[in-house]
């Protein structure tokens, strides 16, 4: 499994494709990923997914949740809502889904932020906006802690 980190600036082109940035690329072995799933599951950002871990989001989503609850039911229709499953051109590029684009904002400068199994892409103006508007509190950072901790413990 890739893992995807950092934030690598990227352009969304006239045609709504995005042209995977060369770090991120570079970790898919794309003659055997080609197939990618986007999706939101907010309308604000995009998730390019390999198609292979999507399927094992979707496999844990079933296998988790019986009888599907509410929560699952709705983040499974936003993310049919938005998603598609597209290939990747010979440029290195995917097609965004046009109804996704349009309300996220998805046109020109864009931030594709690696999220270990995805990629997610924002409007570079918007995502710029929130961090600087909200910084991590010291609850969050005592909570990441918390985790990192309860990790290097072994628990």
């Amino acid at each position: 499994m890739a893992v995807f980190r950092g934030n690598h600036p990227a352009k969304v082109d006239p045609k709504g494709r995005l042209k995977l940035p060369s770090k991120f690329a570079e970790l898919l072995d794309l003659t055997t990923n080609a197939q990618f799933y986007i999706t939101s599951s907010d309308g604000k950002t995009a998730e390019v997914w390999p198609l292979e871990e999507w399927e094992k989001q979707e496999a844990a989503l079933l296998a988790r949740s019986s009888n599907l609850n509410v929560a699952v039911k709705k983040y499974m229709s936003l993310t049919s809502y938005y998603g598609q499953q597209v290939g990747i051109d010979s440029e290195g590029r995917v097609l965004l889904p046009q109804i996704l684009r349009q309300k996220a904002r998805m046109d020109g400068e864009v931030a594709v932020l690696g999220k270990l199994r995805y990629l997610e892409v924002h409007n570079l103006d918007e995502l710029d906006q929130s961090v600087t508007e909200n910084p991590m509190t010291e609850e969050e950072l005592s909570a990441v802690d918390a985790v990192l901790k309860q990790q290097s413990e072994g628990k």
